[in-house]
Order: C-alpha cells, then sequence, then structure tokens
C-alpha cells in the first residue's frame, strides 16, 4: 500500500536538478560604441573608393597638375592659407610702419616749439609758427612737435608731389597749406613787423608755388576737331545700267493722216 512520507521534518528530495537561465550577454558601452564606428569609417575612408584615399591622391598629383588644374579643394586650401599669411604679414608691416610714423612723429623737436631755434629770413615764418602751434595746442591729445612735424610733411608733400603730378588735389592741399601759414605769420608776429612779415611769406609761398602749380593755366583749352577722313575702297564697284532700247517709229507716225 502506498503510504503518505508527508510527515513534517522530513524534505523531499529532487531527481532532477534545476536547469540555470542563460545569462544574457553585457551590452557595449557608449565609448566602445563610438570607437568601433570611427574605427569603420576610418577603414572605409583609406579604401579605394574613400574619401581620404580620393584626397591623398589630389595632394600627390597636385605638383604635375599645377595650380589651374589641381583640385578646387586643395585649390581653395592654398588660396586661404596664402589670404591668411599675407593678412598676418600687412598686420605686422603695419604694426613696423606705425611705431617707425610714431617715432618720426615725436623725434623732431619736442622743446624747440614756441622757441625761437631758427634764424635768418626762414626764421620770419617759422619762428611765428612754432610759437602759434605752441599756444594752440596745448588741449589736443598729441604733442606740440607732432603738430609741427606734421606741418612740415604736409608741405614738403604738396610741393614734391604738386610738382611731379600736377594733380588737382595735391595743388588745393597745397594752396590750403600756404594760406594756414600766412594765417599763423599775421596772427602771431607783433602788430609793428606783421605786414612785413606776413608779405614775406606771401612771396616765399608764391615763389615755391611756382613749382608746386606747375603747368597750371587759366586759359580755356580750345580742342581743334580734326576733319572726317574718308576712306575711298576700290573694290566697290557700281553697277551702271545701259540705256533702254529706243523703240522704232514709223516715218509717218507723226503725221495726222495715217493709213
Amino acid at each position: 500500500m502506498p503510504t503518505n512520507d508527508n510527515t513534517p521534518g522530513r524534505r523531499q528530495e529532487l531527481t532532477y536538478p534545476p536547469v540555470p537561465f542563460p545569462k544574457s550577454p553585457p551590452k557595449p558601452t557608449r565609448l566602445a560604441a563610438l570607437r568601433q564606428d570611427a574605427r569603420d569609417w576610418w577603414n572605409r575612408a583609406w579604401d579605394v573608393d574613400g574619401v581620404l584615399h580620393a584626397m591623398w591622391d589630389d595632394v600627390l598629383s597636385a605638383p604635375e597638375d599645377g595650380l589651374r588644374h589641381m583640385a578646387p579643394w586643395l585649390r581653395a586650401v592654398l588660396m586661404t592659407a596664402g589670404i591668411a599669411f599675407a593678412v598676418l604679414l600687412a598686420k605686422a608691416a603695419g604694426a613696423v610702419v606705425l611705431d617707425a610714423r610714431h617715432q618720426i612723429l615725436t623725434a623732431v623737436p619736442k622743446v624747440q616749439v614756441g622757441v625761437d631755434t631758427s634764424s635768418g629770413v626762414a626764421s620770419v615764418v617759422d619762428q611765428p609758427v612754432r610759437t602759434y602751434i605752441a599756444q594752440h595746442s596745448a588741449g589736443l591729445p598729441v604733442a606740440a612737435s607732432t603738430v609741427y612735424t606734421l606741418w612740415l610733411l604736409t608741405g614738403i608733400v604738396g610741393l614734391v608731389l604738386g610738382y611731379l603730378s600736377r594733380n588737382n588735389g595735391v595743388r588745393a592741399m597745397w594752396t590750403g597749406w600756404g594760406a594756414a601759414t600766412v594765417f599763423m605769420v599775421w596772427t602771431t608776429t607783433p602788430a609793428a613787423s606783421r605786414p612785413i612779415a606776413a608779405g614775406l611769406t606771401v612771396l616765399a609761398w608764391t615763389f615755391l608755388s611756382a613749382f608746386a602749380m606747375r603747368g597750371l593755366t587759366l586759359r580755356r583749352r580750345v580742342v581743334v576737331g580734326r576733319p572726317a577722313k574718308v576712306t575711298v575702297k576700290p573694290e566697290i564697284h557700281v553697277p551702271v545700267q545701259p540705256p533702254a532700247p529706243v523703240a522704232e517709229q514709223h516715218p509717218h507716225s507723226g503725221c495726222p493722216f495715217r493709213d
């Protein structure tokens, strides 16, 4: 007879051991996936039909193709690099030029402005100009020596360029410079000798204007037109039609009594 062996304290033994569940494989991390994608792209790019392989071929064939027939992207890179180099070079050169200009403008007499440093006939013009600049440049952001140097450079440039180029703009600059010089001399010179100093300044300016305004004339230019040239071409023939034949008339055609 079957017996119930369900008495407490007794554990039923299993015939087969439990089967373990299979573990899922670990998922790759995001960084490892990005590395694998990058590695795959690099390998595909260096294949025969890849992007990097084609670009490397363009670089190798550039010396033989020349600038005109090389790849457009390589030409654009070279032009961009050349423009960037030119900009950097111009910037460096501009800094050097500005530094040199600053040294030139500040090196010309710094203490001599407003002081009687010239002698002779030139002092009639130079001393009043120095005094005027020293008196009226106190509130300017530049030194009085810089203003005096600019005044000298303007006159020299107007004289030289007016003689060489005969440009109306340069001549206008020379005219304004001379008028400003006469005004400074007239204002600063004492009242007793003011007419003489202004007259000598005008004479000196007029003498130099003969060179600065060389070729200037007040006469109107008369342009004489040239007669038109008539070209006769012998290969052009005008056909002449022969006269129309005269119809024969009857000897008695004018007679009123006709047959």
